[in-house]
């Protein structure tokens, strides 16, 4: 009856289309009426083709009327019940079907929600009663695909699935109970929290009864799971949970065991903070564990005895084994639980890592030795974990200060490297691939984490690598493995370790470069070219004992056969020319007769544009060789062809050309002019490193071949210079190569390039127009320029034009910047009248002006400072205009020898107390600076006075105390450093201070000594942070209305001590995440979140970087953190708004939305209610989807580019 029933609906759909769409009337038909057909036989056969017609109800469900789907869900329902196995399984098959096509949760859909209710009753009762255990599996199945897709529609109905899953958790068949835990699995993620607690009150209660093993087993197995599908729930009752895991873990059952550990596993990955008590209970049982082979003997002797003794053990081994059957063991599957848990652990536990050294590490490197396959390479893999926890630790672990501290993990790990090189090497022999693949993973990770670690072990090491390159039995990946971690090995290591190993292992090495596979003849170049660059040049290291003469043809020609080779892959050619380069540029003195057909061949390559930008850097190498290779046969051609290079639309292969251009020094002039004519383009300030590299070229040149640069009289290219010199983005590398370039150009004595030629040129367009040049940073570079020009001519001197009255102030600023440019090189003292002319330039109207004048006159001073910095003084102490003067003892100060500077620092100090009180902030400011400046000229004197002026009464003064200390902080080593260190406790206690700005300026000053010198700041944090964390929160009787006319506006006294809050913590997740609580922290940017414009932009870039740094820990909190961000994207702006409030509101959006994008690369993110709604809640609306979307392709392309090493 129920059958006929949906065959009418069907029927009923499909005439309707008919009347639609009669081009597919006909396959509609035929393929749901052989359903229905098929679902009324009694006996029924499922193929492919049944299950395709059953995709049909996909679509079906989504067309037809909501009471019409129910009839189909109530047939399928009623079917999946039948005793008929076909039949049920096409019911089955068809209400999944039906499920996957509903629409999500969060589209609010009646439709959704009134089938899961229709179906939740049918398999609740089904689970519930059914005698036959194959309806009951696939009730549960079905049940469990709901609740993972639709759970969050069926919350009244939790209770009710509850209750009829629990029983099935002592079902006799395990396939149930292990179908159930699935099922709960999904429902915790969605349940409310009243269904949580009974289901973990449950758990509780039978484990603490114990009524049999069986079922203890299952409900550990239950409880595992629940915490891997919502770790951030089942925190709070860890507590109770733990010790029943413990004591289970003592009883002498294997299964138990395993289930138990695998427990502590999850608890460890998802509970990161509750499980923290409990860690060392965890360790020391996974430890046990770790060794718990009861059924078999490890002999510790015989590890010691030679190849032979080895060889017969292994036959011996394969003996024993035949005779004892490991069914019944059960013992590896422990070990394997406990050495995963260990993974999870260290993996997780960054903070314990010398713990980790003093007791994981040991127990894990003992068995390497363990027999069985699988475990083993568990064991190595948590190895790896270890290694790899230890390696962004290394900035601050190889701080000179940080090792004071004892034992580091890196040198722990290194007084341990002996013991596992010991017993790596009898694991390299193993016969298993896969033990060797995962000890030259070991090796790899470990030189990366220990440079150098290695060297005195690498006569020990390198047989297993060898034996591993020669072993017909290794798979290709086995030798690729091989062949890359004896490429790190290299690198890593100095070249006398491996010179007596050369013999042994160029044979191999050559091998693999002709192996058929690619991959492996690409390693294998990259270990051939570390070859040629290490033990085979002797020039390196100093040591003429070694002899490359017998390798040298070997090398040479298995790399010539590859780069002959047209028909191999893309990376064999590009790796054969490096390989080839740098052979002929360390061994080509002993190869004359190969080198000109050599030669012939990179010219050739050099025309091809997929190899192309790879030659040039080989010929690069070449051409910068010591041995003076002879390029001239190949130039007339080549250097044609590197000239047209600079005129592709690629940006690496134009540096690399501009590179190996500046290195020949072969070029003819008719070459140079080819080249000339192609570099005006370069010029430019699109492209400010590629300028760099065309100056420095120019440079070369200019003492090259000077002749060539007469055509640059009147040329395109000084034109495009000029128009750099103007640029505001001119600064770094580019300017320097820029004054470089005009100190060679004026002393090649060019006709129309002389000292006066250039200096028009670049102050020409400053006199010409009436104007000024649309940036001050433009003066400062053409300033720049003219000293540059004036040190090189000496005997020549600039016109100062700054009193002349018909000078514009764009003269008089040019004027002014130059004097102090060249006064800082040379001493002005002879100029009588300079100290009025800069005085006088203080009063003028332009504030540039007067801002020139500052620098000019500390610049001078810098000169001659006996001569000036007293007068400076002396006009800091009668003058009024003591902004302008200080901005001019900063200059002297910053620039100043300190020897010179010696004499007079207590006169600047003291006149510089006088002014730390001043009411102008930008004055204390100026002042802060010349303290922190001068501090770190005498340290030991002025630190402890620095210290003493905390107890000040005047904030204004603590404030500038506090500011002078960031100027004393750099990322650099200095003598003031272990000073610092000890008292910057006590300028820190200012965030306790009364005054608002003293606490702003405290934070500025922390956030500068945990961006540029953690180490500084460390050990601090535990009384540090809680103030700073107190700066983060939104204080009511810091907010004012201010009537601005007939308008309100409301100001937020606290938000820059806000905004500095966040920036300081910001700065924390990169230098010191192993000291903070990851969930206080967390607690603290979801305030974040719902803050101030700003300081949510700070909070989502915040949330984007935890997202890669402690994944676990931000999942735990995903659910309270989805809110804020689905509130910032939803927020509208009013209508009447000005233009500014619809582009903040659109900034916020995108920033919350590339928070969203990283969370959503947290595995199982997806799997949160929350996140799926509000991800269905993005597709649904087009403004969301389109702004995802595009941030999405920004973030995969931006991978993809740093993936390109070009």
């Amino acid at each position: 009856m129920h059958v006929l029933c949906g065959y009418d609906v069907i029927m009923f759909y499909i005439s309707l289309k008919h009347k639609c769409d009669p081009g597919r009337f006909s396959l509609q038909f035929m393929a749901t009426n052989d359903l229905m057909s098929e679902l009324q036989k009694d006996s029924i056969k499922l193929d492919d083709d049944s299950e395709r017609k059953v995709g049909f109800l996909g679509p079906l469900v989504s067309k037809v009327k909501e009471y019409q789907v129910e009839t189909i869900v109530d047939t399928l329902c009623t079917n999946m019940l039948s005793d008929k196995e076909q039949l049920r399984d096409i019911s089955s098959i068809g209400l999944k079907t039906v499920i996957g096509e509903l629409p999500p949760a969060s589209s609010g859909s009646a439709l959704a929600a009134s089938v899961c209710k229709k179906i939740t009753g049918r398999l609740t009762s089904a689970i519930a009663k059914q005698e036959d255990v194959s309806v009951q599996l696939e009730a549960l199945d079905i049940m469990a695909d709901m609740l993972c897709r639709q759970g969050g529609l069926l919350v009244n109905f939790h209770p009710s699935i509850l209750s009829c899953l629990l029983p099935q958790l002592t079902s006799p068949r395990l396939a149930v109970r292990k179908r159930t835990i699935m099922a709960l699995g999904h429902l915790v993620m969605s349940c409310g929290n009243l269904v949580f607690i009974d289901l973990i009150e449950h758990l509780l209660t039978e484990l603490g009864r114990n009524d049999n093993m069986s079922t203890t087993r299952t409900y550990i197995q239950c409880t595992a799971a629940i915490s891997r599908q919502a770790g951030h729930r089942i925190g709070e009752y860890l507590e109770k949970i733990i010790p029943l895991v413990v004591k289970f873990c003592n009883v002498d059952d294997d299964e138990l065991r395993e289930y138990c550990i695998q427990a502590f596993e999850s608890f460890v990955r998802r509970c990161p903070k509750e499980v923290y008590p409990h860690v060392p209970t965890v360790i020391s049982l996974c430890l046990r564990y770790l060794t718990y082979d009861p059924n078999y003997n490890y002999d510790d002797e015989d590890e010691d005895d030679n190849a032979m003794d080895a060889e017969q053990n292994d036959e011996d081994y394969q003996g024993s084994d035949d005779e004892y059957s490991d069914d019944d063991d059960m013992s590896w599957k422990v070990r394997r639980a406990a050495a995963k848990c260990l993974d999870a652990v260290v993996s997780t536990r960054h903070e314990m890592l010398p713990e980790f050294y003093r007791s994981v590490s040991p127990a894990l490197v003992c068995r390497f030795k363990e027999r069985e396959e699988n475990v083993k390479a568990d064991v190595f893999h948590a190895y790896l974990s270890l290694l790899k926890q230890t390696r962004p630790a290394q900035s601050w672990l190889a701080d000179p200060d940080a090792m004071e501290q004892g034992d580091t993990p890196l040198t722990m790990l290194q007084s341990q490297v002996p013991m596992i090189v010991k017993a790596l090497h009898k694991q390299l022999k193993e016969k298993s691939v896969k033990t060797r693949q995962c000890c030259f993973n070991m090796l790899t990770e470990l030189v990366n984490v220990l440079p150098g670690a290695l060297t005195q072990h690498i006569p020990v090491l390198i047989p297993g690598i060898i034996f591993s390159l020669n072993d017909k039995s290794s798979s290709s990946n086995l030798k690729i493995d091989a062949l890359a971690c004896l490429y790190v090995v290299m690198v890593t290591h100095p070249a006398h370790a491996f010179h007596a190993h050369v013999p042994a292992l160029v044979p191999p090495v050559v091998s693999c470069v002709g192996d058929p596979f690619y991959k492996i003849t690409s390693e294998a170049l990259l270990v051939t070219q570390q070859l040629v660059i290490r033990p085979l040049d002797s020039q390196q290291d100093g040591s003429e004992t070694f002899d490359p003469s017998p390798y040298i043809n070997d090398l040479f020609t298995c790399t010539i056969r590859r780069l002959k080779a047209a028909d191999i892959d893309q990376e064999v050619k590009e790796r054969a020319i490096s390989c080839m380069g740098q052979i002929i540029c360390n061994l080509g003195d002993r190869l004359p007769t190969e080198l000109p057909g050599t030669l012939l061949i990179f010219l050739e390559r050099l025309k091809n544009e997929i190899t192309r930008l790879t030659t040039v850097k080989a010929l690069t190498l070449i051409a910068g060789s010591p041995l003076n290779i002879d390029l001239r046969p190949v130039l007339p051609d080549a250097v044609p062809i590197l000239a047209s290079f600079l005129r592709k639309n690629q940006r690496a292969l134009k540096l690399c050309t501009l590179a190996a251009l500046d290195i020949l020094s072969a070029v003819t002039p008719a070459m140079v002019d080819a080249v000339l004519a192609e570099l005006p383009p370069l010029i430019s300030e699109s492209d400010m490193h590629v300028s760099q590299m065309a100056l420095s070229f120019l440079s070369t040149l200019a003492v090259t071949h000077p002749s060539s640069l007469g055509q640059l009289s009147g040329g395109n290219i000084l034109v495009q210079l000029i128009a750099l010199v103007r640029s505001p983005l001119l600064q770094g590398g580019a300017l320097a190569a820029m004054l470089d370039f005009y100190q060679a150009l004026v002393a090649t004595d060019t006709p129309g390039l002389g000292y006066m030629d250039l200096l028009r040129m670049l102050t020409g367009p400053v006199y010409s127009q009436n104007a000024a040049l649309p940036h001050k940073q433009a003066y400062c570079s053409i300033a720049k320029c003219v000293a540059a020009l004036t040190r090189a001519c000496p005997a020549e001197g600039p016109a100062v034009d700054v009193k002349n009255s018909r000078s514009t102030d764009s003269i008089r600023l040019l004027a002014l910047l130059s004097l102090g440019e060249v006064g800082h090189h040379v001493d002005l003292s002879s100029q009588p009248e300079l100290k009025t002319v800069i005085l006088d330039a203080f009063s003028s109207s332009s504030e540039e002006v007067k801002s020139a004048a500052s620098y000019a006159l500390g610049s001078i001073a810098v000169g001659n400072l006996p001569e000036y910095l007293p007068f400076v003084l002396q006009e800091i102490s009668s003058s009024k205009r003591q902004y302008l003067l200080l901005h001019s003892l900063k200059e002297i100060i910053g620039s100043a020898s300190v020897a010179g500077l010696k004499p007079y620092v207590e006169s600047v100090w003291s006149l510089l107390l006088k002014h730390c009180e001043c009411q102008e902030e930008g004055t204390r400011n100026v002042v802060a600076e010349c303290l922190g400046k001068l501090t770190l000229i005498d340290p030991e004197t002025l630190l402890p006075r620095l210290k003493g002026y905390l107890l000040s009464g005047s904030s204004y003064a603590r404030s500038s105390v506090v500011t002078a200390v960031k100027f004393t902080i750099s990322d650099q080593p200095q003598p003031i450093d272990p000073l610092l260190k000890n008292c910057i406790g006590d300028f820190l206690k200012t965030l306790e201070d009364p005054d608002l700005n003293v606490r702003r300026v405290a934070l500025v000053t922390f956030n500068s000594a945990a961006h540029n010198k953690p180490s500084l700041i460390r050990e601090l944090l535990d009384s540090v942070l809680p103030h700073l964390y107190n700066e983060t929160k939104v204080r009511k009787e810091l907010i004012r209305e201010v009537e601005m006319g007939p308008f309100k506006h409301t100001v937020d006294d606290g938000l820059d001590l806000r905004k500095a809050a966040f920036e300081c913590m910001y700065t924390l997740l990169d230098s010191c995440l192993d000291r903070l609580d990851i969930f206080t922290f967390l607690n603290h940017v979801e305030d974040g979140l719902k803050d101030h414009y700003d300081i949510k932009m700070l909070t989502f870039l915040m949330l984007a970087r935890l997202s890669s740094l402690c994944p676990s820990a931000v999942l735990q909190r995903l659910d309270r953190l989805v809110e804020p961000l689905r509130a910032t994207c939803t927020t509208k702006v009013k209508a009447n708004s000005v233009k500014q409030e619809f582009e903040k509101q659109d900034e916020l959006k995108r920033s919350a939305m590339r928070a969203v994008v990283a969370l959503l690369t947290i595995p199982e993110a997806e799997k949160s209610p929350l996140m799926s709604e509000f991800q269905s809640q993005i597709s649904s609306n087009q403004e969301l989807a389109a702004i995802f979307d595009s941030i999405q392709r920004d973030s995969s392309s931006a991978n993809m580019e740093s993936m390109d090493t070009s």
